[in-house]
């Protein structure tokens, strides 16, 4: 499916389903708003499936992006290059982070090569959508070409369909790629207009002089490339394959009414570009959790999308999503399971 054939096929949420969840909320067994949250993430999910209850979202799916950045050359990350390939064959052992709180779930992993530097050998759970060999150096000038965005974008759509083609009922983003924070910066500013100082963290950890340097390059980025006025252009300018691969991601699970769980400030500054694509898409997506990069929560506040978790977590590879997902069924299955209180036979607070 093309890009333009799934932002056609985006509605935003159901108002008489999220209505009707509402109104099922309020004749739970429990005092009115007790669940916090989770309240309103089983009204999300109700409008964004147009029925109510909304459908349990599980099995889980969670795919992973990776791809490597020209920008690393600018030392904006104390990790070598080949981690990216090396990472990709630890989730595809399962010895990572990710594959272990996948099995917690029961999500299945599927890796997807959309810009790796290297060519990977074929392997079970190992999806090759290489668009190239990683991106050029965004300081100095655009990360990709239009019709690369344009690629990746269709790369994610198609994972995205498959998946749910073979019972995904919630899709979960992941990503890999050093020196990505950086991109996911530089996408932050130009779409929400923060300063880079503001939305520039610290990635998988740099001290103090590299940080400030990883702050001027991400102003160079900006400088160099503009703000772009479509939002593939910016994807082009300023992020990664795995971005753009990501915001596709979004947007096809957007288009099938799956609702999809952000990770963290990847899966962010890719969802600000979904959602300039298609401002629906965003009604269709949970935030996980929040990362501990600032960018992560400039991203969110955007998105005007609400964490499920807050652990300080920085990791990526769909980690924060990945435990959010428990909390987002127990949401849902309050509306199916849980007595109301004519059907329990209790007394309702008097007015």
């Amino acid at each position: 499916m093309t890009v333009q054939d799934v932002l056609a096929r985006i509605t935003p949420a159901s108002a008489a389903a999220m209505a009707d969840a509402r109104a099922h909320q309020s004749r739970l067994t429990k005092p009115p708003g007790s669940l916090g949250a989770l309240e309103e993430v089983a009204v999300r999910l109700a409008g964004a499936a147009s029925t109510c209850p909304p459908p349990m979202p599980e099995p889980a799916a969670l795919a992973i992006f990776a791809a490597d950045h020209g920008v690393h050359a600018q030392g904006v990350s104390p990790w070598p290059q080949e981690v990216t390939l090396q990472m990709v064959a630890n989730f595809l052992a399962g010895g990572a982070v990710a594959n272990a709180f996948a099995a917690q779930v029961g999500a299945s992993v599927t890796v997807v090569d959309v810009g790796v530097a290297a060519d990977l050998p074929a392997a079970d759970g190992l999806l090759s959508r290489k668009v190239a060999h990683g991106t050029a150096d965004l300081s100095l000038g655009p990360a990709m070409t239009v019709s690369q965005a344009v690629e990746a974008v269709e790369v994610g759509i198609s994972v995205a369909e498959s998946l749910v083609a073979d019972g995904a009922r919630c899709l979960i983003t992941g990503d890999m790629g050093i020196a990505n924070t950086t991109a996911s910066a530089a996408l932050i500013c130009a779409f929400t207009g923060r300063d880079a100082a503001e939305v520039t963290g610290r990635g998988t950890g740099i001290d103090d002089a590299t940080h400030a340097h990883k702050v001027a390059v991400v102003r160079q980025a900006l400088h160099v490339n503009g703000i772009p006025e479509s939002p593939l252009e910016v994807l082009a300018a300023l992020g990664g394959f795995e971005h753009a691969a990501i915001a596709g991601f979004i947007l096809g699970g957007a288009a099938a009414r799956v609702p999809v769980i952000l990770d963290g400030v990847i899966a962010g500054s890719a969802a600000l570009a979904a959602a300039a694509l298609a401002p629906a898409a965003v009604d269709h997506c949970v935030a996980g959790h929040r990362s501990a990069e600032p960018g992560h929560t400039a991203a969110l506040d955007h998105l005007g999308l609400r964490p499920l978790v807050d652990l300080e977590l920085r990791l990526g590879e769909g980690t924060g999503g990945l435990l959010a997902h428990p909390l987002v069924c127990a949401a849902v299955r309050v509306m199916h399971e849980v007595a109301t209180f004519d059907s329990a036979g209790v007394t309702e607070k008097q007015p």
